[in-house]
């Protein structure tokens, strides 16, 4: 689940149907965007309304999940949290890369209970 969490209405019941498709042992990727200021000036105004990568009013900060947050919404739906990284972007390379840092973009990595 690569940046679908922070558009679904209901992530509670997404995960649900998702930990039905999942055997166990097996494993769900999920990137998507914390929830604090930084994620909403870079993810919402810096993406949508400076840089225009992507259409104004596509994400909402409302639906943002913290590492946490995401984490807990996984145990209720009997996984497990393996990792979790950050996603830096450099506007300069024109590229993405691992970090420590997940206070904008994050990935998390869930086996199934």
């Amino acid at each position: 689940n690569m940046e679908v969490v922070e558009h679904v209405s209901n992530v509670d019941i997404f995960m649900q149907n998702c930990s039905k498709l999942i055997k166990n042992k097996g494993m769900m990727f999920v990137a998507t965007l914390n929830k604090n200021l930084k994620s909403y000036v870079f993810g919402i105004i810096g993406a949508e309304y400076i840089l225009r990568w992507l259409p104004m009013g596509t994400h909402d900060w409302d639906k943002f999940l913290t590492p946490d947050d995401l984490e807990n919404i996984m145990i209720d739906n009997n996984f497990l949290s393996d990792e979790t990284v950050g996603m830096k972007f450099n506007i300069l390379s024109n590229s993405w890369s691992v970090s420590e840092d997940t206070s904008v973009n994050y990935i998390s990595t869930f086996l199934k209970n």
